[in-house]
């Protein structure tokens, strides 16, 4: 694999992070030079303090503070990382994610659960509504992009 995105949702990049960022939240065509172009927006995988300083720099809040604040709420994020479904609504109503934070968690069998089973994909969203979730799943799901 050489693609980035691939490794990281493969869980073969624990040390790096996922950025989402979408168009109607983040208009500069300067973020494409970190990442790739996707759907509606830029998605980029970078090492994790990288990571965590752009994610302040384009949302003003911190990524981990972010997603303590995000687990509260489970919904669903695509494993693509660009979409996902706002758990404050029961059908698409205009609703979409402005920005994704993600890491990869290495394989523990001493925690139990699906982190037994293998490396997990932590996602934390926010909604265009305002309401910030999580997903997690194993990455041994992870999609072929």
């Amino acid at each position: 694999m050489s693609d980035p995105r691939e490794e990281f949702l493969a869980g073969e990049r624990p040390d790096d992070v996922a950025l989402y960022l979408a168009d109607s939240y983040v208009s500069d065509e300067r973020l494409e030079q970190f990442g790739d172009r996707v759907a509606d927006g830029v998605l980029i995988v970078v090492d994790g303090e990288r990571g965590r300083n752009a994610f302040r720099a384009a949302t003003g809040t911190g990524a981990m503070e972010f997603a303590k604040s995000a687990m509260n709420l489970e919904g669903t994020i695509d494993d693509g990382l660009t979409s996902g479904k706002c758990p404050d609504v029961s059908a698409d109503d205009g609703h979409a994610v402005q920005f994704v934070f993600a890491f990869a968690e290495e394989r523990n069998e001493e925690v139990g659960g699906i982190y037994a089973e293998g490396d997990v994909i932590h996602a934390y969203a926010q909604c265009t509504c305002g309401t910030a979730y999580s997903d997690r799943w194993n990455a041994a799901d992870a999609p072929d992009l």
